[in-house]
């Protein structure tokens, strides 16, 4: 199983502890995972290279998890894609950070949590969830 990382490109070092409770929790289920804006780096005039890859990374992973905490366009555009595709959409946002009612609205799960503690255990349940759904 292969996860998709989405998260806010321009706050992504602000919520470094919350992605690393993110793959903390997926290594310990080996699932492998990517984190997009860490592995590419664009310029302006490869706005469509960049779609483009984002989608053909997201065409080869089973769910996406998006990270809203700061919400971004991008991070609804990829989580919109992958519910098209049929993909598994995770919605994690932090409990005092702004709601998205359309990336809640088209997701499978939704993990709202005060602290990254409570996002490990919360994440790790889902998980669990979805491995004996695969399995069955």
């Amino acid at each position: 199983m292969k996860a998709y990382i989405s998260v806010s490109f321009d706050k992504r070092k602000l919520l470094d502890p919350e992605i690393r409770a993110i793959t903390d929790t997926l290594t310990e289920y080996e699932i492998s995972y990517l984190v997009f804006v860490d592995l590419y780096k664009f310029d302006l005039a490869g706005e469509r290279e960049m779609m483009k890859q984002a989608m053909s990374e997201i065409d080869d992973c089973d769910l996406l998890i998006a990270e809203t905490s700061d919400k971004g366009i991008g991070i609804g555009i990829e989580a919109g894609y992958a519910k098209a595709k049929g993909k598994t959409v995770i919605y994690l946002r932090q409990k005092d950070r702004e709601h998205s009612t359309t990336l809640s609205g088209i997701s499978d799960f939704q993990v709202i949590y005060p602290d990254t503690a409570d996002l490990k255990k919360q994440l790790a349940a889902v998980i669990s969830k979805l491995i004996i759904s695969t399995r069955g």
